[in-house]
């Protein structure tokens, strides 16, 4: 198992980061997982890109003091804060049209077990009119933890974001950004760890779900870079 830790000088740099991860696993068969803080940014997805308002919600964000990026794995856009964590799993895949929904599910098992370890309690599912509106997210209020994936000929990886603190200031511009995408968003939908009684601290929560996303197996090899 290969760990990742930290996040490199820019934002394409970071992204290039976990992209590398992902190729070195389907090229190696080597696991790997990171958890880190990204710099602050709102990441849209493809559909984003395709509303006639894509640019004016790009134009909100960086308003704001938010990187507007595009990215390749999950639906529509979110918000990163500095405190807010994402987290990537690469695994080798034998065939690329099996092992979604487990991944899926192993995944979001892993996430809860880790913050059920930090005191906050979580279920699936999402409120209405939620950022990144999907089908693999974790409540506890509001929306938490939104879950994404990406599956390569040789690799999948399993992704997603961990509202730690901040909700405000997500909701703040998360609320234009999606006005201007013309979609539902209601501010209110976003919970973050620190709101349900867990820490507001990033690190102390990224421990805990870097320690469940591999596996929490001491005999596991680890290797962090």
């Amino acid at each position: 198992m290969r760990v990742l830790r930290g996040r490199a000088a820019t934002v394409e740099a970071d992204r290039g980061r976990t992209g590398a991860m992902l190729a070195r696993t389907g090229a190696t068969g080597e696991p790997a997982v990171r958890v880190w803080t990204p710099h602050r940014q709102v990441a849209f997805g493809r559909r984003d890109a395709a509303e006639s308002g894509y640019d004016r919600a790009r134009a909100v964000a960086r308003e704001r003091g938010f990187e507007p990026i595009e990215r390749r794995v999950g639906g529509r856009a979110v918000a990163h804060t500095g405190s807010t964590l994402a987290f990537a799993r690469a695994v080798p895949v034998a065939d690329a049209r099996a092992g979604l929904a487990d991944r899926y599910e192993a995944t979001a098992d892993r996430v809860r077990r880790a913050l059920s370890a930090v005191g906050v309690e979580t279920a699936a599912g999402e409120p209405p009119a939620s950022f990144c509106p999907g089908s693999h997210s974790l409540r506890a209020g509001g929306k938490v933890v939104g879950i994404a994936q990406r599956v390569r000929t040789d690799a999948a990886l399993v992704a997603g974001c961990v509202v730690v603190a901040d909700r405000e200031e997500l909701a703040s511009v998360l609320a234009p950004v999606y006005d201007a995408l013309g979609q539902p968003f209601d501010p209110g939908s976003v919970g973050s760890v620190a709101a349900a009684g867990g820490p507001s601290d990033p690190e102390q929560v990224r421990t805990a779900v870097e320690r469940e996303l591999i596996d929490g197996d001491a005999t596991v090899r680890r290797r962090a870079v």
